[in-house]
């Protein structure tokens, strides 16, 4: 008789979800050399070890399709934020913002500076930053974008205007030695003052080299309230111009005014998926986190001081509060906290259960690594995903609830044998109790 297969591990007793979006089964996982082996009754084989998951949930490891962990990667390597949640994998790079490639005398301006201890380490080409990540490896595994605004910051004299010619073309060579040293696509953030000068079109001119290489290009768009639908046709006009895969970036709708309109961003992004390639993703929450802004139209509502340079005693507390305090208005208290970021409570718990149920919406976290009171998002995004969105409210199976963190995820950014419970897929793998599981 054949002798039964040894493993490096065995993960046997428990409830498979293999991230398909297909119904839970019972089985046991054999892990050998990184690499998910078996999958089915294995009570017979022998193993290094053997992990008892009765009673647990069995998922491919999480995703992160949207983190500005670019720099925690290598100054927390142990990722203890990200791996406690289930994630196994971050997609960096986003809003427009990297920390590749950057000059060492380079200027970091708001958001650039939110990126975790970007001060302590530059990287003038990207290799050169995949080539720390190779020698330092994290705890996850990391799908890399370069950032427009980064792109702007090393090929311009003023960020406050659009792009010349030689600067496209200088920013085109830098994006070409990205995607060449394995970046998956860019990113853009015109929301933000750096990049909000540049026209639809310098972004176009920009992103050319990523035309017919699959790689994706993703959007902190121009404007999430008042004029969400323009930027939405921005985006869309975008990507068909680069013939490229386009995610919207944490889809939300900002501002009282604007609450109840997912009713009609949704049914338009569904009816652009019909002819080009988009993808969305959301965190799991009605407040939003970034940059502590300086413009009085964004500082509606109220503000949370999440980290602050100058005065960090003032974490923790309400702008309002602090302008007060100090006997200011609140948009001189912004200057003088500078810099700074924020918590922002702009958005209706309804559009963000609408987005997170639409079908082909991803999970992202969006958090911020800085500061010693960052969002909750940034440790809480998956398990208040499963506990409070899917057993508590039920707002989607679990099935569909790790479907978009895992499966749905790998697909749109082309992650290759990860996001799903298969023979031959990479062992990332995360066990739970989703009796219990919380934030």
């Amino acid at each position: 008789m054949p002798l039964a297969p040894k493993f490096d591990l065995i993960i046997h007793g428990g409830t498979v979800i293999d991230g398909t979006k297909t119904p839970r089964f019972d089985a046991d996982i054999g892990i050998l050399e990184g690499f998910i082996t078996a999958i089915g009754d294995l009570s017979m084989c022998e193993a290094d070890a053997k992990m008892d998951a009765t009673g647990k949930i069995v998922a491919a490891g999480f995703i992160d399709s949207h983190t500005h962990d670019d720099q925690a990667v290598l100054a927390q390597p142990d990722m203890t934020f990200k791996i406690s949640q289930g994630v196994t994998t971050v997609i960096t790079g986003n809003c427009g913002i990297s920390i590749a490639p950057l000059h060492p005398g380079s200027p970091l301006p708001a958001p650039l500076n939110l990126l975790a201890d970007v001060g302590s380490a530059r990287f003038a080409t990207f290799r050169s930053y995949l080539d720390a990540l190779r020698r330092q490896p994290s705890a996850v595994n990391v799908a890399a974008m370069v950032g427009h605004t980064t792109l702007r910051v090393m090929t311009m004299s003023s960020l406050e205007r659009a792009a010349e010619s030689s600067e496209i073309g200088a920013m085109n060579a830098l994006l070409e030695e990205a995607l060449e040293a394995g970046a998956i696509g860019i990113s853009t953030g015109t929301y933000y003052p750096p990049a909000a000068h540049a026209s639809t079109q310098e972004v176009i001119d920009v992103c050319r080299p990523i035309t017919g290489t699959g790689a994706v290009y993703v959007t902190h768009m121009r404007d999430e309230a008042d004029n969400s639908m323009v930027s939405l046709e921005e985006t869309f006009l975008i990507g068909r111009e680069l013939d490229s895969p386009v995610v919207i970036s944490h889809h939300k709708l900002q501002r009282a005014q604007n609450f109840g309109k997912s009713a009609i961003t949704l049914p338009r992004i569904r009816e652009a998926m019909q002819c080009q390639c988009v993808a969305l993703d959301c965190y799991p929450y009605n407040a939003s986190s970034t940059m502590l802004h300086r413009d009085p139209s964004r500082l509606q509502g109220r503000i949370l001081i999440a980290s602050s340079e100058p005065h960090p005693e003032q974490a923790g507390r309400d702008l309002d509060a602090i302008a007060s305090e100090w006997q200011i208005d609140k948009t001189d208290a912004a200057a003088r906290l500078q810099p700074a970021s924020a918590i922002y409570f702009g958005m209706d718990e309804g559009d963000v259960q609408n987005i997170l149920a639409f079908d082909e919406t991803m999970i992202g976290s969006d958090g911020i690594p800085t500061g010693e009171k960052p969002h909750p998002r940034l440790w809480g995004t998956f398990p208040r995903i499963l506990g409070h969105y899917s057993r508590d409210i039920g707002l989607f199976p679990l099935e569909t609830a790790i479907w978009k963190m895992t499966g749905l995820t790998a697909r749109n950014f082309k992650l290759v044998k990860r996001g799903t419970l298969r023979i031959g897929q990479h062992a990332d793998v995360v066990v739970f109790n989703a009796a219990t599981i919380r934030t």
